[in-house]
Parts: C-alpha cells; sequence; structure tokens
C-alpha cells in the first residue's frame, strides 16, 4: 500500500507537466487545424532557456522558468508568422511536411548550439525530501506540481474568461464568421500557437532541472504529447488536461509493478487499446477549446 500511495504521488507530480504538453498540443490542433510536429523540440528549447537563463546567466531559478515560457512564446510566434501563415489555406499534407522540416532543422541547431552532452541545472530547492507518513516527495518535484497547475488554471482562465478566449472560441468554429465579426483572424492564430508553445516551453522548463538536458530530448515529448491528444481527443483541452495524468498513471504502474523499462511502452500500450475501442478520444463528446 505505501509503494501505491507513492506511486500516485508521483503520477500527479509528472501528470501535472504532461497536462502542459497535451493541453498545447491541443491548443494548437483545435483551432488551426495543424499537427505541430515541432512541439518537442520548443520542450527541448524551453529546456535549454533554462539552462541559459538560470545556469549561464545566473538568473534567479523562478525568473529564469518565466522567461523560458516567455522565449518559447516568442519562438513559437516567429514559426507561425514566418512558416505557416505564407501557406494558409494549403492542405494539410503541406503543413505537415513545413513542421517537419522545421522539426529536423530545430533539433540539429540545439545540437550545433549547446553539443551532444547532456546538461544539468542546478535546483535552489532543498536535497532533502518532504516526507508525508509513507510518500517521499522531492521538493523540486513539488514545486514543479505547484506551478504546472498553476499555468494549467491560467490557461483555462484565458480561453473561458477573456475576450482573447472569446476570439480563439469564434475562430475555432467558424473563422470565416469570425473575421466579418471584426476579429483579426491571423493575429489569433499566431497568439493561438505562440500560446501552446509557451506551455510546451513551460514543461521542459520545469522538467529540465528535474532531469537533463539534450538536443533528442523532445522526440519523446513530442510522442507522449500526441499520446496524450488521442487519449483526451483531438481539440479537447479537459480531455488533454486528464489525458496527462491517466498517461502519467500507466507509466508509474508500468515501472513499479512491471519493470522502469517499461515506464513508456505502458503508456503506448493504453494508446493503442483507446484507438482500437475509442478511436476520437476518451472524451470526444466534451466541448473542445475550452
Amino acid at each position: 500500500m505505501d509503494q501505491l500511495l507513492q506511486h500516485f504521488a508521483n503520477t500527479i507530480i509528472m501528470g501535472g507537466t504532461y497536462a502542459l504538453l497535451g493541453i498545447g498540443l491541443t491548443l494548437i490542433f483545435g483551432i488551426m487545424r495543424i499537427v505541430n510536429f515541432t512541439h518537442g523540440e520548443l520542450y527541448a528549447f524551453g529546456a535549454y532557456m533554462m539552462y541559459f537563463f538560470a545556469t549561464i546567466i545566473g538568473m534567479n531559478f523562478f525568473v529564469a522558468i518565466a522567461f523560458a515560457i516567455a522565449a518559447g512564446m516568442l519562438l513559437g510566434m516567429l514559426l507561425e508568422f514566418s512558416l505557416l501563415r505564407p501557406k494558409r489555406g494549403a492542405d494539410i499534407d503541406t503543413t505537415m511536411l513545413i513542421m517537419i522540416g522545421a522539426w529536423i532543422i530545430m533539433q540539429n541547431l540545439e545540437h550545433l548550439t549547446w553539443g551532444g552532452i547532456a546538461k544539468s541545472i542546478p535546483s535552489p530547492l532543498p536535497e532533502t525530501p518532504l516526507v508525508i507518513g509513507p510518500i517521499s516527495i522531492s521538493w523540486l518535484r513539488l514545486m514543479v506540481l505547484v506551478i504546472a497547475l498553476l499555468l494549467i488554471a491560467a490557461t483555462y482562465s484565458v480561453i473561458n474568461l477573456t475576450k482573447l478566449g472569446k476570439a480563439m472560441r469564434a475562430t475555432f468554429q467558424d473563422s470565416s464568421t469570425a473575421a466579418l465579426m471584426g476579429i483579426n483572424v491571423n493575429a489569433i492564430y499566431t497568439l493561438t500557437f505562440g500560446f501552446g508553445s509557451a506551455l510546451a516551453a513551460a514543461a521542459g522548463a520545469l522538467l529540465g532541472p528535474v532531469f537533463v538536458v539534450t538536443p533528442t530530448m523532445g522526440d519523446l515529448a513530442s510522442l507522449k504529447a500526441f499520446a496524450i491528444v488521442i487519449l483526451g481527443g483531438l481539440g479537447n483541452i479537459t480531455g488533454a488536461a486528464i489525458g496527462g495524468f491517466i498517461l502519467a498513471l500507466a507509466e508509474e504502474i508500468g515501472a513499479g509493478y512491471i519493470s522502469s523499462g517499461y515506464r513508456d511502452a505502458m503508456g503506448f500500450v493504453i494508446i493503442i487499446i483507446v484507438l482500437l475501442f475509442r478511436p476520437t478520444g476518451l472524451f470526444a463528446r466534451a466541448e473542445r477549446v475550452g
């Protein structure tokens, strides 16, 4: 029972960052209908920016997180403006090829810039874990959970309670009508891509200090993000958030009761099962983009 409680605690902590990855990806797909293959590299970019600001420059750890998220948003907006806007209205095959090319270029630039050696990001938090009964949690992982939950709550608030969120939802429902109502659809697309990119960078900035930072770290993160989106239903933000926690639970159970080598495989076993019995996702009937 003690081991099971520890696994549930780990699930909640990792699930928060997985949810950020999934929400960012599903937000872009839900509004723009673009499969963002650069999502994993934006995650890696956030981790490298965290390393740059916190380790190389020596910026305050928490301020560095904010700067890494902002850098991810700016890069996402630049990608949308330079690569996707000129091809607005193109078929999905064209945009997919563009994003795959951007993914390859970004990963090689990271390798060229930072080298292939893994980077570590020191944390200012105490190394002695917080012990609550049979559960032991590092302060760093607890901080990751708190910030991830705050970012998820902020995302829901922006989408459901602000004029920008209303414009995003209107664009999702009917971009032509939204344009006739005075909404700058191009600006909404750029902001949406930037917002989703910021969430991916946030996940990288939060998990970079927990693990290590490498040029290929985005590959697995991208696969997990797509898995989460498939679980929750394409374009369903609530489903993506729940899917992040489901994937984290599957990984914890697989690592704890089968083998640590099966941590990543267990999540994809669930994906295969979901695709076989519910191809549209577990929460396909839920309201999308909200």
